[in-house]
């Protein structure tokens, strides 16, 4: 089968889905396979390299590292001065992107820190509700987070400050 027939098979697989319950020559997987195989095609041309900066040599890579890890207190100015005084002529910004990380662990996340503070947390929301014979009643809800247990429940028809 000709690469204008696939091609034929994958257009009208994507313009009409189902045309897979009528095709009797070709295996609806093969057409699918195909299609699967032009979009990977499409892709990798899409993402190649077109030129851009020169890509930096293995061992300045390695030589900013060892040196960001021996000098911890050293940031990207100082190692690109360095750099610069050996002869070794990189953008301070390639520096900072290949020095080593700081070993700070990281923070916790959002959902560590509600569970480990949620017996102090409460949760309040204030909402209008229509009644039956259309007046507005306003509701202020306090619930505590640790046992979801309401603190407060508050009805009125005429909220103020207090």
């Amino acid at each position: 089968m000709a690469v204008a027939d696939r091609l034929l098979f994958v257009w009208l697989y994507r313009l009409f889905p189902l045309v897979l319950n009528a095709v009797t020559i070709v295996q609806p997987e093969t057409i699918i396979r195909w299609h699967r195989a032009g979009f990977r095609l499409y892709w990798r041309w899409k993402s190649r390299s077109r030129g851009g900066p020169p890509k930096v040599p293995i061992e300045i890579r390695r030589l900013i590292r060892d040196m960001s890890v021996a000098n911890r207190l050293w940031g990207a100015p100082r190692i690109h001065g360095e750099l610069l005084k050996l002869g070794i002529e990189v953008a301070q910004s390639t520096v900072a992107k290949y020095m080593a990380r700081s070993g700070r662990g990281r923070s916790q996340t959002w959902k560590t820190f509600l569970h480990n503070h949620a017996a102090g947390i409460a949760a309040m929301d204030f909402l209008v509700v229509p009644t039956v014979g259309f007046k507005l009643l306003f509701v202020l809800v306090i619930l505590r987070h640790q046992r979801r247990r309401l603190i407060s429940l508050t009805v009125t028809t005429h909220p103020t400050a207090a």
